[in-house]
Order: C-alpha cells, then structure tokens, then sequence
C-alpha cells in the first residue's frame, strides 16, 4: 500500500498551504481507535466509526477497513448476495482484487486503487467477492467500505453505479511536496475528483511521507474526519497523536493538518490517512442491517418489498462465491 503513486511527486498540481490569518485551523475533537470484527462471510475488518457520535459523521454512515491482511490459499473471502435501500456504498480497494455485481446490471472488477460507487437508492441485489484467482492463491488485501447516506428527497432515486479506475483519480501534492493525495470524489484546492454524489463532499486518500507535515484547505460546511490507514503521526495544529486503526474527528475551521512521525515501522514509508468531510444531512436516521431509512415505517417497507423481491433478483448468470 497504497496502489496508486508517482515516480515523481514534484510533477503534480500543489494543493497551497492555506493562510493562517484567513482559514482558521481545524482543532481535534476526540480521537477513537476501531475495535475489530468481521464481516460478510468472514472477512476481518476495523469499524472505523464505532462508538462515535452519529451527529458528527453525518451524512456518513459507516466505515470498514477490510484488512489489511495476507491470506492463506482458500481463505480470502466476500459477502453473498444481500440487498440495500436508502444510501451509497463507495468501496475502495488499495491491495488485492474484489469483484461485484448488482441486481440493476452494475457491476466489474476493482483492484490496485480503484473504487467501485454504487447507489443503492430505492433498492437492489448485490455481491462483492474475491476472484478465484485470488481465492486460490492467498495473497495481499486491503480496502475500505464508506457508507454514505442519501438526503430524503433521493432515498428512491433509481440504483447507479460508478466504476472509477485508479487511473481516474486525481493526484495532487501538498505545498512542498511531503504528501501525495489522491483525489476520489469531491473538491480539493480547486481539483474535483472523479466520483459524482448525490451528498456534496469529499474523499481523500492522503500518504505523507515520514518527518513531513500537511496542510490543506477544508470547506468550512463540510466536517472532517481523518482515518488512519497505516502508520503514526499527529492530526491537527495542536498535534494531536494517532495511530493505525484510530479516527479523528476534527471541529471548525477552514484548515486541516496531518504529520507523519519521522519514525515508522520498518515496512511503511509514513503514514496514510482517509479525509472525509461532507455537509450534514440533519435528518433522521432509521438503521435497520443493509436498509438506512428516515422511518422505521420505511425500515419495514424495505424489508416487505425485498421479501416480495420488488429490490430485484439475482441474475441468471449471477457470480457465487469460489470456494476450494
């Protein structure tokens, strides 16, 4: 990790240093550390939101980071079938290969720093499972699930899917060349990334390399999370430490920080952080399993129509997971 970089990072667009006097830094309101667990049909994750406030994440949801681990031959695994209602499911792969296919015709092979974008909206099958190749093989994973909620009014919106490839995403530099920043979805510093949302925000996979520090302008409206991927260092003008598996959640400002320590362990080059940040829903949330409504007469409306198979069926030629 991470999949995508530049042989040299001095060619790229520099996202400038914002003024101290005009945007105000971005303080840390609480850090927390992911607990551990598994998903789908097995597959170990961090749940990087837990036990945060729902109000300070808003519009998003959930968030996993699915590995990063090395599989044996015939232990790699997915999730099986399931529905969705209500919100988008953005999945972002660093290391290995995940395949997906949806009940509305979506669908493809994500790997190496691609993101697969899917809106679930008014409802709809789907799978997300590694290649037999990688089944068989064992090897490196390593991705990330965000789950980003819809504003009532596109609760219903017809399902879509975006298929961003690794080359899609937009590379940036920081002011003096310490971060490389990968641009996925939203605005940075004037340098829009390739995924379109129904909800305005952003999403940044930042690699800073050891001893350096950044600073990047951050939309006032928008909150700010910082994930860490991998690595050690502080996030903050009051430096605040961090670590791989802990969560940031930073209060207003214009302005947000990230410093990799000068001293990682000996298989990271510094440190790598998700930044999220998007404008507040402020609606009510009804969370029910695979469903996120505002009701829970919505809740129960989602589970009748998947019941009575109005969200879709799986295709005739539908992937199953490979088993050995």
């Amino acid at each position: 990790m991470p999949a995508v970089t530049v042989e040299d990072i001095t060619v790229l667009p520099r996202v400038r240093r914002p003024d101290p006097g005009l945007a105000r830094p971005r303080p840390v309101l609480s850090v927390s550390t992911a607990p551990g667990g598994y998903e789908g049909e097995g597959f170990p994750v961090r749940r990087a939101f837990a036990g945060v406030d729902a109000a300070l994440l808003d519009p998003f949801i959930m968030m996993d980071q699915m590995g990063e681990v090395e599989y044996a031959p015939g232990e790699p695994k997915g999730t099986p079938w399931h529905p969705h209602r209500g919100f988008e499911t953005v999945t972002y792969i660093m290391d290995g290969s995940f395949i997906h296919q949806d009940s509305h015709g979506g669908g493809g092979v994500i790997t190496d720093g691609d993101t697969q974008w899917m809106t679930a909206g008014s409802g709809l099958l789907h799978i997300e499972t590694p290649p037999e190749a990688l089944v068989v093989s064992g090897g490196l994973f390593h991705g990330l699930q965000l789950w980003v909620n819809l504003p009532r009014d596109n609760k219903m919106a017809a399902p879509r899917y975006q298929d961003l490839r690794a080359s899609d995403v937009v590379l940036l530099s920081s002011d003096d060349g310490g971060a490389l920043l990968r641009v996925i979805a939203g605005d940075l510093g004037g340098h829009a990334g390739p995924g379109s949302t129904h909800t305005p925000m952003t999403m940044v996979h930042a690699s800073v390399a050891a001893g350096a520090q950044m600073s990047i302008p951050w939309r006032p409206d928008f909150n700010a999370l910082v994930y860490v991927l991998s690595g050690t260092g502080t996030v903050g003008a009051e430096g605040r430490p961090v670590r791989t598996g802990q969560l940031a959640v930073l209060g207003a400002g214009g302005a947000l920080t990230v410093a990799a320590d000068a001293d990682q362990e000996s298989r990271l080059s510094g440190l790598d952080v998700v930044i999220l940040g998007g404008a507040p829903l402020r609606e009510p949330i009804a969370w029910m399993g695979p469903f996120v409504m505002n009701t829970q007469r919505e809740l129960v409306q989602a589970y009748e129509d998947f019941q009575a198979g109005r969200l879709g069926t799986v295709p005739p030629d539908g992937i199953q997971p490979f088993r050995i």
